[in-house]
Parts: structure tokens; sequence; C-alpha cells
């Protein structure tokens, strides 16, 4: 065999040995990419398997990364971890983002009923003879979350506003951490009444009518800015954040996405201004002066 052919066999080889070495490489990289953390808080019909096989399946697709779904049982526990940097993303409530606005980019918000707002409302039992907040004084009281926007805070404010404690208005008061919880806890006489998300208690109205019709609503609060999907700051640059919001504000024009917002019973999402959260940010101050 003629030497001179040696050294482009070698090339040959080499050039195959390197490309089988690239491939196995990038597989490697693929399969060892870090999970993209998004964050589901209890404000959401969170313990729904088929929503979070649907939301994780599209978010994967859009992101082209693998997605992990990470819950907890209170707000505080996932708002830690966003502010902390050690998940990419959440879907939390407007009160911790208000709270801690300096140290997060709002990502999209969801549009429910054409706008990115709800509200919060007091509920009690059906058969209650209650026409308005005030007639549940001395009530044992259900409670959300201590971080909740409108299984909280808003009735905290509302207080605050006549300078009354709840401590002093109610009987008793408790945190069901969850606002499904609250519903129950109404419904079955745990509690005597409850500050729950009125879009929680709407949607249940579909999905669980038997449960809702024995609560009333004795108060809906004004217009809020809807629980919003956040980043840490220290993330602002990250690829996958930017095709977070990218996914979140494209969801209603994807067949997938759409399954998504059809379980959670939203419109979409949409890029909003951080100023829509402005009187949540007010009511913490009510509350933040009154003491």
């Amino acid at each position: 065999m003629p030497t001179h052919n040696q050294p482009g066999r070698r090339n040959i080889l080499k050039a195959a040995v390197g490309g089988f070495a690239l491939l196995s490489l990038s597989r490697q990289s693929t399969a060892e990419i870090a999970p993209f953390q998004f964050g589901l808080t209890p404000v959401f019909l969170s313990n729904d398997l088929e929503l979070l096989g649907h939301l994780r399946a599209y978010l994967t697709a859009k992101l082209d990364s693998p997605v992990e779904l990470v819950t907890r049982r209170t707000y505080q526990e996932i708002t830690a971890l966003l502010v902390s940097g050690e998940i990419h993303a959440a879907w939390i409530c407007g009160y911790p983002y208000v709270q801690y606005k300096g140290e997060l980019d709002l990502v999209a918000t969801p549009v429910w009923h054409g706008k990115p707002l709800y509200q919060s409302y007091l509920i009690a039992a059906a058969d209650r003879k209650v026409d308005d907040w005030h007639g549940l004084a001395g009530d044992v009281h259900a409670f959300s979350d201590p971080d909740s926007n409108s299984g909280f805070l808003v009735t905290r404010a509302l207080l605050a506003e006549n300078k009354v404690l709840p401590e002093a208005f109610f009987k008793k008061t408790f945190f069901t951490y969850g606002h499904r919880n609250v519903i129950r806890a109404v419904a079955s006489g745990l509690a005597q009444s409850g500050s729950v998300d009125g879009y929680v208690h709407e949607v249940m109205r579909e999905t669980e009518p038997d449960l809702v019709k024995q609560t009333k609503i004795v108060r809906k609060s004004e217009w809020l800015g809807f629980p919003p999907v956040a980043s840490p700051k220290s993330l602002a640059g990250d690829a996958r954040v930017k095709a977070l919001q990218q996914a979140l504000v494209s969801m209603n024009k994807d067949p997938e996405g759409m399954k998504v917002l059809r379980l959670l019973r939203l419109d979409g999402f949409a890029a909003t201004d951080p100023s829509l959260f402005d009187t949540i940010a007010a009511k913490v101050e009510t509350v933040r002066q009154f003491g």
C-alpha cells in the first residue's frame, strides 16, 4: 500500500473519532442541562395533575429545556427560593411581589375575563343573614396565607382603614394554606367566614359547585393586579427567563398552551407594567402605618 495515503487515512480517522466525541459530548451536555425550575404557590389549583402535566409539557417544549415544577405548602417558602435565586421563576402573589419588588422582575401577568385583574372575596356560610363585612364581627375567620393578598392582606387593610386589628374584630383567626381550604372551612362550619381569592372561588363554582353553593359572597374588593409570574433580578439576562416570558404571552396561540389555559380558566398572559400592583402596595402601607 503506498505510504502517501497513510496521512489522509489518519486524518479521516481522527475526524471520525473527533466527530463521535463531539456527538457524545453534545448528548451528554443535553442530558446534564440543569432543569428550569418554575415555582407554584397554593394560590393556583396546583394539585391538578392534568394541569401540571400540560404546563410542564408546554414549558419544556417552548424553553427547549427540561422544566421542574416546584411546589411548596406556603407562599413564604416559594418566595424565599425565588428571591434567593434558587429557582428561576415563580407564579407568586401580588403581596410578596410588592414586598420584594426591588429584587424581582415582572415576567407576565395572567389575563382573566379580558383583564390582568382579580378580586378578593369575603365569604360566609350560605345561610348566614349578613349583608356586609361589619356583620362578620366576632366570627371564627379563615385566612389563606399570611403572604396572600386576597387571602389576608386585603381584609387586614380593610380593618386597618377602619382602625381595628383582626384579633379585635374576629373572635379567632387561622390560616388554611390554600384558597380551596378556606372555602372548605366555611362550607363545613369550621370557620364562620373567610378571606379568599375571587378567581379561585369563581373557578370552583364551576368545578365544585356543590361545595361553593354552601358559601355566599359578603364583600368583593376593588379590582387588583392578578398574581404574577416573576423572576429574580439576578437572572435578568437569562435566555430561558426571556423564553418563559415569550412562552407565556403566546400561550393562547398554541394548542398545548390552550389546554393549560382552559384548565386554568384564563384568557392568556400579558406583559404588564409593575404599576399594576401599586394598589396592593398601598394596602401594605396602610397596614404598616396602622401597626
